[in-house]
């Protein structure tokens, strides 16, 4: 069975665009691959993060996963602060790497031009596409689910695997980014031009554990156009497309058979149609989320899914070591 990893760092709270663009395909990936998902809290340092929210943010990330169906008994689930060799291996690829290749990483510039008039900016913000790397090939990880913001930093990781695989002999596997086909980016609902994301506004971001009555005044006020017709059209009309797209995941129905079914419909109607389908998928995940973590059994998954993760994680760091000649 192939394999695959993917992390999500727990900064802010989890959105309407985490479910759809990843959370829900993992739930079917489980039953396809050998699934690796980690909790990317060093990631979260790259940034200044408050230590108590650093752990509440923890907690209901790993909550939401489970109530969305991930099967401990199916994937490997942990956090990559538990597996030390993710630091180890993240700097002998920052060593491996070049400013040149790092510098040109899209979110990189796109974070750093926003920081600039704020003072100094983080090196972790600059050096942790080389720790994303050590993150996938410690192991062995065959495909990489990522969105459309992340792939040029899969592209950068096969680039170092490659690299140090001609440099020292064969050592690691070239991993392959998969970018899910349906809900790959869901919008911002107050600038559909925006991908909806957890540092965008509040106004146009649908969270995961807020209250369902702000879900749904969101969804009511979310940015259309004028002409009122349901038509999937993300130049010309990104709102009502970005719609289209969150109830086509949530209902399983094409975006055409929804054009079809709305035709004529107002968007005051339409809207109204997505809040319930949206509210009520929300709803049921929030009442799991609450019972996971009302049951204690956070800390045990964790615990053991960082014993699995350790155990591969150690093969393939003495290896490098060797290669490179640190034993």
């Amino acid at each position: 069975m192939k394999r695959m990893l993917s992390g999500i760092k727990p900064t802010g709270q989890l959105t309407l665009g985490n479910y759809i663009g990843a959370i829900k395909q993992f739930i079917a990936y489980q039953d396809e691959y050998e699934m690796f998902i980690f909790i990317a809290d060093l990631h979260a340092l790259t940034l200044p993060i408050e230590a108590k929210e650093l752990r509440k943010n923890t907690k209901d990330l790993i909550s939401v996963y489970l109530a969305c169906g991930l099967d401990p008994n199916k994937v490997v689930l942990f956090k990559q602060s538990d597996v030390h060799e993710h630091a180890e291996l993240g700097y002998i690829m920052a060593c491996n790497s070049y400013m040149g290749e790092l510098s040109r990483m899209t979110q990189y510039k796109d974070k750093t031009s926003k920081m600039s008039d704020h003072g100094s900016i983080p090196t972790g913000i600059f050096i942790y596409p080389a720790l994303m790397a050590s993150d996938i090939l410690l192991y062995d990880a065959d495909y990489i689910p990522v969105g459309l913001d992340q792939k040029q930093h899969v592209e950068l990781t096969r680039d170092l695997a490659i690299r140090f695989n001609n440099r020292y002999s064969e050592t690691f596997v070239v991993p392959e980014p998969v970018t899910p086909k349906t809900g790959a980016k869901i919008s911002s609902l107050s600038n559909p031009e925006k991908k909806m994301s957890k540092s965008e506004s509040e106004k146009g971001t649908i969270y995961l554990l807020e209250d369902l009555a702000i879900t749904r005044k969101k969804i009511m006020s979310a940015v259309t156009d004028c002409d009122n017709q349901i038509e999937f059209d993300i130049e010309h009309k990104p709102g009502i497309s970005n719609l289209l797209t969150i109830l086509s995941a949530l209902t399983k129905k094409s975006i055409d058979r929804l054009v079809l079914e709305y035709q004529g419909v107002g968007y005051g109607t339409f809207k109204k149609v997505v809040a319930d389908a949206v509210c009520e998928e929300i709803g049921q995940l929030q009442k799991r989320v609450k019972e996971i973590q009302d049951s204690n059994i956070i800390d045990k998954i964790l615990e053991d899914g960082a014993n699995k993760a350790s155990y591969l994680a150690r093969k393939k760091l003495s290896k490098v070591y060797r290669k490179i000649g640190l034993k």
